[in-house]
């Protein structure tokens, strides 16, 4: 096709600005979904109407905030795969003369619940209440006791690294709660 001298660049401008109103259109659309995916909670610029730039600073912002997630969860994973390989969890809280264990370990670990109970009585514990409960490979042990005398009460971190030494396969050596 040939064109003649100024319809030649007539039809040219006028297609040119056609395409270029099309792509804005197209780009006001896009961002348009973009700015509605955003969740309502994350939102940080409280304008009622939002320009293309705000736009997309709110979503670089949610995407650098789901990326964080994302790692978080990862570290979470790793962590939780590492404990159900064989590492066992010892937890022991100490209020007052009351201490709460709750030991969680595989099925197919050697100790038995008596143990458990034996070192916090050997430490001078009384157990309040006990119970154990299996969910999938894991068991969670909960025991619940309070210092026999008062005056001389409980040692958490004894009882706590006894406890791990009990549950992670070392002998535990022998320790008396009473002092003579």
């Amino acid at each position: 096709m040939v064109y003649v001298g100024s319809k030649k660049t007539t039809h040219w401008k006028v297609e040119r600005k056609t395409v270029e109103k099309n792509r804005r259109i197209h780009m006001k659309t896009l961002c348009f979904k973009l700015s509605s995916i955003i969740p309502k909670e994350h939102r940080t610029i409280h304008k009622t109407v939002l320009t293309q730039q705000d736009c997309f600073d709110e979503a670089a912002s949610y995407i650098l905030k789901l990326g964080e997630n994302i790692e978080k969860l990862k570290q979470r994973k790793q962590m939780q795969s590492k404990r159900s390989v064989g590492q066992e969890v010892v937890e022991v809280r100490h209020e007052d003369l009351n201490l709460e264990v709750v030991v969680v370990s595989g099925v197919r670990k050697r100790f038995m619940f008596h143990e458990l109970i034996k070192v916090l009585e050997d430490e001078g514990a009384e157990i309040v209440s006990a119970s154990i409960v299996a969910v999938g490979d894991k068991i969670f042990h909960t025991i619940h006791s309070q210092a026999i005398s008062s005056r001389i009460g409980l040692e958490p971190t004894i009882v706590s690294r006894r406890l791990k030494e009990l549950v992670n396969g070392a002998e535990p050596e022998f320790h008396s709660g009473i002092e003579i």
